[in-house]
């Protein structure tokens, strides 16, 4: 993740730094994974505002997200890291082994391509960012945040 620093032509710019999403999926989200989002606008059952200042914007679509990652034994491929207006985490989608896909939270150094595992099956050697493995299943010498 690179950050981009502005030159301070005007005093508005001068602090500001940005991130890089050039990494990041160009297109829309993978629409069999989303649902609609309704939002109130701020006003209750009577139509009337109940708090000010919201209301507007652009339409957002939820992205179904994988949180449970029980897909034990069936490998799967990162198709592509996308952006999620919803949360302030990238997302991945993952094609799995059998074909469905699934949004997944994008671990950090992910990229597309990356081999993706879950279950008791995800331990290795060496710790890579796409293995999620079960608390019964990891070893008593690994570290846990």
């Amino acid at each position: 993740m690179a950050l981009i620093k502005y030159k301070p032509r005007t005093p508005g710019t001068r602090a500001v730094v940005k991130i890089d999403r050039s990494h990041l999926h160009k297109g829309g989200p993978h629409l069999p994974l989303t649902v609609a989002q309704s939002k109130t606008g701020a006003r209750n059952h009577f139509g009337r505002i109940t708090t000010r200042h919201i209301g507007g914007g652009s339409r957002q679509k939820y992205r179904l997200i994988d949180f449970k990652r029980d897909k034990d034994g069936i490998p799967g491929v990162v198709e592509r890291v996308e952006y999620d207006p919803n949360r302030t985490s990238h997302i991945a989608l993952i094609k799995y082994a059998d074909g469905e896909r699934r949004y997944i939270l994008a671990p950090k150094g992910v990229k597309s391509g990356d081999e993706v595992r879950s279950g008791a099956d995800a331990r290795s050697n060496r710790a890579t960012p796409c293995r999620c493995a079960t608390s019964r299943s990891a070893r008593s010498s690994t570290t846990s945040r």
